[in-house]
Order: C-alpha cells, then sequence, then structure tokens
C-alpha cells in the first residue's frame, strides 16, 4: 500500500535535525550530569522527581526517535488514511511542533541540571501553552481520522459532528494553552484547579458535546427526497 501523504526533505528535515541534535545534547549532557538529575517538577517550580544521569540524558532523544517514527506510522496504520491527504500540511505541522516543544523542554531541563538559571517553572508552561494554543487552531482543518484530532463513536460515524466537535476541541485547547502560560502567576490553588478544569473540558465536554451534536442531527426531520 502506498503512503497517504507526501514526504519531502521539506516535510521531514525539521524534525529530523531536531532528533539528532537531541542525541548530540544527550552525549554532552551524559558526560557532565551529575549522578542524579531533576526529572520532574512541581506547579511550585520546586524538583519532585529524580532519576539516574544515564536515564536523564537518553530517555527524551530515545521518546523523541519513538514518537517520530510513529507519527510516521499514524497515517499508514489508519483506516481511514485517504483522509490524510486533506490535511498532509496541517499534519506535518502537528509533527514538526510537537517534536520541536519535547526538544526545547528536554534542552531547558537539560541546562537546569547543569547549574545554570532556567525558570522550569515558566518556560515549560509557556511552551507547552503555545502549543496548545497553536494546535488548537489548526484542529478544525483536521479530516475524520482514527488518530488525530477529537475521536468519539460520533464524531468517527458523521462528519458534521467530527468538524463541529474538533472546532469546539481546538477552542478548548486555547483556553487551555492560555491558562497554562498564565499558571505561573498564579496561586499554586488557582493553577491546579484551573489545570485540572481545563483537561476536563476537553476531555469529557468533547466527549459530551459530540454526542450531543449526534442527537441533534440524528433528531433533524428527514427530507423527503421522492417524488
Amino acid at each position: 500500500m502506498n503512503y497517504p501523504i507526501k514526504l519531502s526533505l521539506k516535510s521531514e528535515a525539521a524534525p529530523i535535525i531536531l532528533i539528532v541534535a537531541a542525541w548530540i545534547f544527550a552525549f554532552y549532557f551524559y558526560a557532565h550530569f551529575p549522578a542524579q538529575v531533576v526529572t520532574h517538577w512541581g506547579f511550585d517550580g520546586q524538583p519532585n522527581g529524580y532519576m539516574g544521569k544515564a536515564a536523564g540524558a537518553f530517555a527524551i532523544p530515545a521518546l523523541l526517535a519513538g514518537m517520530y517514527a510513529l507519527l510516521l506510522g499514524l497515517p499508514w496504520l489508519d483506516p481511514k488514511s485517504d483522509r490524510y491527504a486533506e490535511f498532509s500540511g496541517i499534519y506535518h505541522f502537528f509533527k514538526t511542533a510537537i517534536i520541536f516543544v519535547l526538544f526545547a523542554v528536554y534542552i531547558a531541563s537539560g541546562f537546569y541540571n547543569l547549574g545554570y538559571a532556567v525558570n522550569i517553572n515558566v518556560i515549560v508552561p509557556l511552551l507547552v501553552g503555545l502549543l496548545m494554543i497553536v494546535l488548537g487552531n489548526f484542529m478544525g482543518k483536521i479530516k475524520r481520522n482514527w488518530f488525530v484530532g477529537v475521536r468519539t463513536p460520533w464524531t468517527l460515524s458523521s462528519e458534521n459532528v467530527w468538524n463541529k466537535t474538533n472546532r469546539f476541541g481546538g477552542f478548548m485547547l486555547v483556553l487551555f494553552g492560555i491558562v497554562l502560560i498564565i499558571s505561573p502567576l498564579l496561586s499554586k490553588p488557582l493553577a491546579i484547579t484551573l489545570f485540572v478544569s481545563g483537561i476536563l473540558l476537553i476531555t469529557i465536554g468533547t466527549l459530551v458535546y459530540s454526542f450531543v451534536i449526534y442527537k441533534q442531527e440524528q433528531n433533524k426531520p428527514k427530507v423527503d427526497k421522492g417524488l
């Protein structure tokens, strides 16, 4: 079976360069990291998760390579693979944006562990928040498929429900992105409350919305096209 979307140097250069750069940094970090490195921070910016320097240096580059391979494979594995050609440019952009943000977070955390004054509590929410805003703005242009976008039984059953739900989900992602960006300026309880509320709106909210839109569509009077 032919690959559903066109691959080119233009579409693949950026993610490949980022992955290669991550592996170069991995060997540099491994040579200079302390025995234990911070890999997780709380809402207050305080470290609360650690691992050995080998895992801290090489886990994310390995994840980036695996994610890139997965994102390349999804269009080929999808039963609705023919739809990817309709939003191939957006799919390539999503792929690059996700790899870039993970790479940037990896570099920021790496230099933090080397002792540089890196404000993880600001940088990570900013990067992830911007990613959510960018992805959210393009969600409405994704065509019906099994892997990318808001996938519920009702969106997969109707093109109209798919389009409306993904536009709604995109709007929720944009709001969530804004919340992430401003979260360092908020009190910890408020930041946590808004974060959890955003997750619930994106998951349960889009699920309920797609069901309601589907039921409305099913309850519309059928037009008799007969003579």
